[in-house]
């Protein structure tokens, strides 16, 4: 089992060459790992493994069946099958699979749950989310447009 440990700073998680539709790159966090921190990244993040820590995307975030996290989750959307010990502010879609495990706050725009998810906790739905997503999409857009991508 690979373990990272991170006390005061963040992971930043770079992106893996696999391809995702939001923006081309995703993260994995594959079966058998151990993340101890918390994790930003701009692309699109996968989790089959365990994240002890707070994750932070201004794209997706999607738990598999064997990914848990205990933690909380920011991003613009998520799609859950796994376990989530943690609050969950998404900025627009929260999907909830068929074995989701959710103890923990919902703040969302829309959300799609399937019959068999186990949730526990409290629920908003708003039409305007503001988080630190939102700042963190904003700085990613600024940088990239002072270096001319």
């Amino acid at each position: 089992m690979l373990t990272l440990s991170k006390k005061n700073d963040d992971i930043i998680v770079p992106p893996s060459t696999s391809s995702s539709s939001s923006s081309g790159k995703t993260s994995i966090i594959g079966p058998g790992m151990l993340i101890k921190g918390d994790l930003t990244t701009e692309n699109d993040i996968r989790i089959d493994g365990k994240v002890v820590g707070n994750i932070n995307s201004t794209s997706k975030v999607v738990v598999g069946e064997s990914g848990s996290v205990e933690g909380n989750i920011e991003a613009v959307h998520a799609d859950i099958t796994g376990k989530i010990t943690g609050n969950l502010t998404i900025k627009e879609l929260l999907t909830l699979r068929q074995h989701a495990n959710i103890n923990g706050e919902v703040l969302t725009t829309k959300m799609s749950m399937e019959p068999s998810v186990v949730f526990n906790g409290k629920c908003s739905m708003n039409a305007t989310i503001s988080s630190s997503v939102v700042s963190m999409r904003k700085e990613t857009n600024e940088r990239k447009t002072a270096a001319g991508e």
